[in-house]
């Protein structure tokens, strides 16, 4: 190749070079929760509610699922000769980066604040999307965005994040880390720079940590306008033709924009080699082979999946099995649900209830059938119920006279459903997010005034009658003022195209809930540090100080569950050995239940600031009315490891702590009912 012909392959619209056979590829394509701004597809629940069923072998069903469609959309493209953007086979996803804080507004794409479950979901995904033939790929995910970056939104382009060595190897690395375990075909490198580095060519993260360290063999691919930022935002190259320089040493191999068009000039420049060059060509020619985008693509085992797969009745049940184990329940007075079916009269309203924008989320595609949660609830009720449902407020609106006469439904009916929360057009990425008051982020984590307001009223009108509220997010929303006025809380995520059937079928007892919190919910946004401070001080359930109004990993279900008999193989634990967990849990109901035990860890006092306590593992089980199982967990060396302040590894001797329960440790989970069963040794 020539070198211009070699830079044509560098950037995301990759030109063809007819003389070897090589045809334009168009690199861009997205996957988040089903295939994304391209043909027809199954919509499934937003990311942050796949990690909030804390179930790793149904997200890599999912994300089977989804790059089977994915297959078989391309192979449909490829007949029709369509080449453009959303029609390749590499997809930008997952987005495993932490979300440290709830008001960042892409935190919704990604699998919540905790690194370990972070990384077991992320690994799923991934090997779910990129099959297990051991020669070729299904399609190519992405782990992005490399590797500290989580807002400011209106900042991202010029922002530099600062953080201590100790937070970067603890929590920010740990998910990238684990997905390059698995083989990750790409990553994606952020906009932003870390500890004065612009991400996409910082020789610390992508040479020296991602392919020297950890050997990643797979390509990197800038964000879409990176290069260009780090001259223009940045200011930290004086040119666009050392920006190009800058990121092609520093690994970047695909260029998402046009400035690696330059790259002829800079070599004429001698501020590149055709060396450095070549090393990113053979990574990207490789992943083409792979996928089979150069060469015969019939070779690929893939390219025989059929088009019948797309949005098949067996993905959209997938999809609502996702979506109704992500659901949590905060709260359930007196036991109020599940709801019979042939109430008398049913009032359904809130600004979500026939919202599809609540269901779609960002970055997501658009199928046959999106069902809201009125078409759900409608569906599930008997004959002979009376349904009626008015909006009564909008998602920001303020309060009118109109919601007074709305909210006077609440007292002629059995029950009230309200349907409530924000959508992605509050909360998203910058300039997706067109309702959002500071560039895709939140400025606070309240719910909207006029539907505190609203809620309030609707608890006057309807007296004693019960109120249940489902709450729409991606993200933390403050519930704490209309805690009060409610009688069941649903934590519904954006749920995907099967969200209201979901919902319905948990109000109405079809399913038993058993999605868990992946993050924290303060109380107030009083409770939260700086934003723009990415020190993991005080933040995320491993170092908040204070006490939050609904904890990490906590979610109620209509079952009962005992937990007891926990026991270690050992009393003293010897480095360099594994220890065995064992506990039994009972369901003590009469309802089919399943519950996600969760494995906590709690570290000695040390010479520097450890977190609280870590998740270590979690498993999900199935128990009928009075099953019990005898669940085990795994201790090893590497799950008590922490870093000091020069980001060195060790393993503190001295006394750990063992928490196992259906939340995290600590008083609010006791208090909101939670079963937390504790131990200790030694460890020598």
């Amino acid at each position: 190749m020539t070198i211009e012909e070699k830079a044509s392959q560098m950037v995301h619209a990759s030109r063809s070079v007819e003389r070897l056979n090589i045809d334009k590829y168009n690199w861009w394509n997205e996957a988040l929760h089903g295939v994304a701004r391209s043909a027809k597809a199954t919509v499934f629940p937003q990311a942050i509610a796949m990690a909030a069923t804390f179930d790793t072998i149904l997200i890599k069903n999912v994300a089977n699922a989804i790059s089977d469609e994915a297959r078989a959309i391309h192979n449909i493209f490829r007949q029709k000769g369509m080449k453009n953007e959303y029609t390749g086979l590499t997809f930008w996803s997952p987005n495993i980066n932490i979300f440290r804080d709830p008001r960042w507004g892409r935190g919704h794409e990604t699998y919540g604040e905790d690194p370990y479950l972070t990384s077991m979901i992320g690994r799923a995904f991934v090997k779910g999307m990129q099959g297990n033939d051991k020669k070729y790929l299904k399609v190519a995910a992405c782990a992005k965005h490399f590797a500290v970056h989580s807002g400011p939104e209106n900042e991202r382009h010029s922002f530099n994040a600062y953080i201590s060595k100790k937070d970067l190897y603890e929590t920010y690395l740990p998910a990238f880390k684990s997905l390059v375990d698995v083989n990750v075909e790409a990553i994606m490198c952020a906009y932003n720079r870390t500890n004065n580095e612009p991400c996409c060519g910082s020789n610390e993260l992508i040479n020296n940590i991602l392919r020297n360290s950890w050997d990643f063999k797979g390509h990197v691919v800038s964000d879409c306008g990176a290069i260009f930022d780090i001259s223009n935002n940045h200011s930290f190259t004086a040119s666009d033709l050392e920006s190009v320089a800058y990121a092609v040493k520093g690994g970047v191999d695909l260029n998402c924009g046009s400035l690696y068009n330059l790259i002829p000039d800079a070599i004429k420049s001698k501020l590149l080699s055709e060396e450095d060059v070549d090393k990113s060509l053979k990574r990207l020619l490789m992943t083409r082979l792979k996928l089979g985008t150069i060469g015969n693509a019939d070779n690929n085992p893939y390219s025989n999946i059929k088009p019948d797969i797309i949005n098949s009745k067996k993905h959209k049940n997938l999809a609502k099995e996702v979506a109704v184990k992500s659901i949590v329940l905060l709260k359930n007075k007196n036991n109020l649900l599940p709801l019979k079916k042939d109430i008398n009269t049913l009032f359904i309203t809130g600004p979500n209830a026939a919202n599809t924008n609540t269901l779609l989320a960002n970055y997501h595609g658009l199928s046959s059938e999106i069902v809201t949660p009125i078409e759900g609830i409608v569906k599930q009720v008997s004959n002979g119920t009376m349904v009626r449902y008015k909006m009564g407020v909008g998602i920001n609106d303020q309060q009118t006279n109109r919601t007074e006469w709305s909210a006077s439904l609440a007292g002629n009916s059995d029950a009230t459903i309200a349907v409530m929360g924000i959508s992605a057009l509050i909360e998203g990425e910058e300039g997706a997010a067109i309702s959002s008051n500071a560039n895709g982020d939140r400025s606070e984590i309240d719910l909207p005034n006029s539907q505190v307001d609203y809620i309030k009223t609707l608890r006057d009108k309807a007296g004693s009658k019960p109120i249940i509220l489902v709450v729409n997010s991606g993200s933390a929303l403050n519930l704490t003022e209309v805690e009060p006025y409610v009688d069941a809380i649903l934590f519904a995520w954006y749920l995907g195209e099967q969200g209201g059937n979901a919902i319905a079928e948990i109000i109405f007892g079809n399913a038993n809930p058993s999605g868990k919190l992946p993050f924290t919910i303060p109380r107030s946004s009083d409770q939260m540090p700086n934003y723009k401070d990415y020190s993991m001080k005080n933040r995320t359930y491993r170092y908040i100080q204070y006490i939050p109004m609904y904890p990490f990993g906590f979610g109620l279900s209509y079952s009962q569950f005992k937990y007891s008999d926990l026991n270690l193989s050992d009393d003293v634990f010897h480095i360099g050995k594994t220890m065995k967990i064992s506990l039994q849990v009972e369901n003590i109901s009469d309802k089919d239940a399943e519950d996600v035990v969760q494995m906590y860890v709690t570290q000695p006092e040390s010479d520097h600031n450890n977190s609280k306590f870590t998740l270590k593992q979690f498993k999900r089980i199935f128990l009928k009315p009075g099953e019990k199982k005898i669940i085990t967990f795994s201790l090893s060396p590497k799950m008590l490891e922490s870093f000091d302040i020069n980001g060195n590894s060790k393993i503190e001797m001295g006394t750990y702590k063992i928490t196992i329960g259906n939340s995290s440790p600590g008083t609010r989970s006791k208090q909101l009912g939670a079963t937390l069963l504790t131990a200790e040794f030694d460890a020598i």
